[in-house]
């Protein structure tokens, strides 16, 4: 383990290093040439490891292992979100700084950790002669954190396998996964209001917001409103879009301001903040329906608000679109379906046995709202990499992955990927 773990840092720190963020599409590069670097990097790596790699057309590629006829995925990404406010970070978050046991980096956990340790995994049962009875596809997305054009693509030009699991998510284990609706709302603007703009990602809750409006100095005390720059700020902290109330949106405390001043209507709080029409009575044994609006901008003289729906995995689409129908003229940005397993398949049992077996500990399977490709399969489910009870850094400034950490995954990454494919 001690020379794999010294190869899977150094490895991280290089791809951590490459600002994987999607950017502008450019010929041979759909996500952007961050996206294809990293893409180009672990490709490369994996051949030097002595693993058969496709690359579909730098949307998505794979190292494979053994030849047998079925197939099995693991399935991870190296595109990242992006980094928000830079004063925020500890350490610069393309550095991959190692300190006070962590290596600190945008990806660090999500989802670069995760697909190092897997590919090391692969070239431990190598080195040990295992021979797996199924086609191993270890696969590489590029767009997973905002459309999952990659997983499209990869459907179009190939097939991917009906089983596996993705180290994305939770430990012990996952065996639902909510509906994720990304929709994009139009809200009238008045001409008291020039400008509003807040938010990096549709799945980010949004910790900086700013408006050009008229500035009233007791509504602006009030509600924590600043200026800088001639600009009116509100400030908040990021969290995952699936936990929104883990952070804290900047937006919600300018549209109390806006609304103080006459600037704008309650429409938008109301709905998207207050829930208007009790959209989070939604719930079932997966958790209850979050929204997160957590981007706003000024969009063709209208107020554009892209909002993170997370529905219950028993729940239908159409159950949720005849709610949101309610708010607003909107459209959909994006849409996945859940992903529901039985508790008691081989596949979670698997692998929450050997999660339990190594930490002992007697957990059950886990339901949540953050989405992974895992649902992308016909049987499929996420594994790891957080762990229970530890905060998490993802999506946040300061993401880290602790050493210690790396060492587990690649303890219960080696036995599932064995056990799975034996």
């Amino acid at each position: 383990m001690e020379n794999y773990l010294e190869e899977i840092k150094k490895t991280l720190k290089e791809l951590i290093r490459i600002p994987s963020v999607e950017g502008k599409p450019e010929e041979g590069k759909p996500f952007g040439a961050a996206v294809y670097d990293a893409l180009q990097f672990t490709l490369s790596l994996a051949e030097k490891l002595g693993f058969k790699t496709v690359n579909y057309d730098n949307y998505i590629g794979e190292a494979i292992y053994g030849d047998g006829e079925e197939e099995m995925a693991i399935l991870c990404h190296l595109d990242v979100v992006p980094v928000g406010k830079l004063s925020a970070w500890v350490y610069p978050p393309f550095s991959a700084t190692e300190a006070d046991g962590k290596i600190y980096g945008r990806g660090a956990t999500d989802d670069k950790g995760p697909a190092v340790v897997c590919l090391y995994c692969l070239k431990a049962l190598k080195d040990e002669g295992f021979i797996p009875n199924k086609k191993i596809k270890l696969i590489f997305g590029c767009n997973e954190e905002s459309g999952w054009g990659c997983i499209k693509h990869y459907n179009e030009v190939s097939k991917l396998p009906d089983f596996g699991f993705s180290p994305d998510a939770d430990f012990p284990v996952l065996y639902a996964e909510k509906g994720i609706v990304h929709a994009k709302f139009f809200f009238e603007k008045n001409d008291i209001l020039k400008d509003i703009s807040g938010g990096t990602a549709v799945n980010v809750v949004c910790d900086r917001c700013e408006a050009a409006a008229p500035l009233v100095a007791a509504a602006a005390e009030k509600y924590g409103v600043t200026v800088e720059d001639g600009k009116l700020v509100t400030v908040g902290k990021t969290a995952h879009g699936s936990t929104p109330d883990k952070g804290k949106n900047a937006i919600l405390p300018m549209l109390l301001y806006l609304e103080e001043i006459g600037a704008i209507n309650g429409d938008i709080r109301e709905f998207l903040f207050d829930d208007k029409l009790r959209l989070k009575d939604f719930n079932d044994d997966t958790g209850h329906l979050t929204l997160s609006p957590d981007i706003i901008a000024v969009e063709n003289g209208k107020i554009a608000v892209s909002v993170d729906f997370r529905y219950p995995s028993t729940y239908s689409f159409d159950a949720v679109k005849k709610e949101i129908d309610k708010i607003a003229p909107y459209e959909i940005l994006s849409h996945q379906k859940p992903l529901y397993n039985d508790k008691n398949s081989f596949l979670v049992q698997t692998l929450l046995k050997i999660y339990n077996d190594e930490m002992g500990t007697d957990l059950q399977p886990m339901a949540i709202g953050g989405g992974t490709y895992a649902r992308a399969l016909k049987e499929g489910t996420a594994f790891g990499p957080e762990m229970p009870g530890e905060e998490s850094t993802v999506h946040q400034p300061n993401e880290y992955i602790s050493v210690k950490n790396l060492e587990l995954q690649f303890k219960m990454y080696k036995k599932a990927i064995r056990k799975l494919s034996e």
